[in-house]
């Protein structure tokens, strides 16, 4: 069978159905926690992400290399991911006899990421960021080493501009 691509800034999420349990011990019924406004899932798939203009194309400049005249803006969903997400915002499709539903990537509340998973959340995503995209690892350089590199010798062998030789 064909691959399933998902287009724009929507992504394919794989919902949570069936019955659930409250803290109290009670057993909600899927046709009642079908009517919540407010659904979750597992993030399948995701589109290339938001659509914007490349800076860097010219039509005028037949010289420079020929790039494509948009770009995509990524989206913070990464398949593995846990979404919460608004149900009415939410199309079905049933794909290779498995429900999903296409949500748009404004439609999701909230992720859970697991660690180790993806980008941590706290910046913006690149296009080659990713589950097995390199880390950077964290440096153990502190201000004090910093400071310690300007007040150290090298200022023996730099010449103070207000000194007169």
């Amino acid at each position: 069978m064909a691959d399933l691509i998902v287009v724009g800034d929507r992504v394919l999420i794989d919902p949570k159905t069936g019955e659930e349990k409250t803290d109290a011990g009670l057993v909600v019924p899927a046709s009642v926690s079908d009517q919540e406004n407010v659904h979750s899932g597992r993030v399948v798939k995701t589109g290339p992400g938001y659509l914007t203009q490349n800076p860097e194309y010219s039509e005028t400049e037949s010289w420079k290399e020929s790039t494509t005249p948009v770009r995509y803006l990524p989206l913070q969903a990464n398949p593995g991911d846990h979404a919460f997400f608004l149900r009415n915002e939410a199309i079905d499709l049933r794909y290779d006899d498995t429900h999903y539903l296409v949500v748009p990537h404004q439609a999701i509340l909230a992720l859970i990421r697991e660690n180790g998973h993806g980008n941590d959340g706290n910046g913006p995503s690149g296009a080659s960021e990713g589950p097995d995209a390199p880390r950077e690892e964290p440096s153990d350089t502190t201000v004090e080493d910093i400071e310690d590199l300007w007040d150290g010798d090298d200022d023996a062998d730099t010449p103070d501009p207000g000194r007169i030789a």
